[in-house]
């Protein structure tokens, strides 16, 4: 393959910008870090276990060793607190945010009638509410830029129902998508872009499937294949790169045609 163009290189060049990413410890949201952290981005790492943290944090140095570029902290974003307190942070050690991704959720299976109110209130605060409290704690600092990029991650359960996760589920995922809806219009006159990406059925943890559950959802995808995490991660680059400057609203489908719309 032939080199980009200078031009077309510089379009995902993330060196210099700020990109903080929720449930960064594994899965979607390590796999972003780690590209974003290829392309020169500095990183903010938050996820709830700090164990994995510092495992990710390091594979990240092996790749590039720069550690003041790179920021990680134990957060649980359904804790307003401690939203406050990680973003105040960032904010001193940076002084900005360039994109803000807001992955970090629970799937939690189960038919309704198993689903009592303190985990609807669980799934709700962690999945929507959280990412809702990561917006809050940045947006002042994007709107004084007059840029940003805020990505929500949802889910394709948001638009079918899902085959696993409960309702709970699917409602604090489709709440994400009408928010970015309501929000991409607030901050479009601060240039600041609002999407989201509604993954598929995604192998982000290759242990999780049997052989036979595998190819039973092989079967439905037209690709024939699962999502690999960084189908994910690339639509993240995408969507935070100058080449989506026009797009704001919008769902990204990332799911191997399972929803044609």
């Amino acid at each position: 393959m032939t080199n980009l163009h200078p031009s077309l290189a510089a379009l995902l060049d993330f060196s210099g910008q700020v990109v903080v990413i929720t449930g960064a410890n594994r899965g979607l949201g390590k796999a972003m870090a780690e590209r974003f952290w290829q392309a020169g981005a500095k990183v903010a790492l938050l996820a709830r276990t700090q164990a994995q943290l510092d495992i990710a944090a390091a594979e990240l140095l092996a790749q590039r060793n720069n550690p003041a570029e790179l920021f990680s902290a134990s957060v649980d974003v359904g804790d307003s607190d401690q939203v406050t307190q990680a973003a105040a942070q960032i904010l001193a050690h940076w002084g900005r945010v360039d994109v803000l991704i807001n992955n970090a959720g629970i799937v939690s299976p189960g038919n309704y009638d198993k689903i009592d109110l303190d985990e609807w209130d669980r799934i709700l605060n962690a999945n929507l509410t959280g990412a809702y409290r990561m917006v809050r704690a940045f947006a002042p600092t994007m709107k004084a830029q007059r840029s940003g990029r805020i990505i929500n991650i949802s889910s394709i359960s948001a638009q079918t129902g899902g085959v696993s996760g409960g309702v709970h589920y699917a409602a604090s995922k489709g709440g994400m998508l009408a928010m970015t809806k309501t929000l991409s219009r607030d901050f479009a006159p601060y240039n600041i872009t609002v999407n989201s990406i509604t993954p598929g059925q995604i192998d982000s943890r290759g242990d999780m499937l049997s052989s036979e559950s595998r190819q039973r959802l092989e079967a439905m995808i037209p690709l024939g294949r699962l999502g690999h995490v960084d189908d994910i991660a690339f639509a993240a680059l995408f969507l935070a790169s100058p080449m989506s400057a026009y797009i704001t609203g919008a769902t990204l489908d990332v799911n191997g045609g399972l929803l044609k719309r």
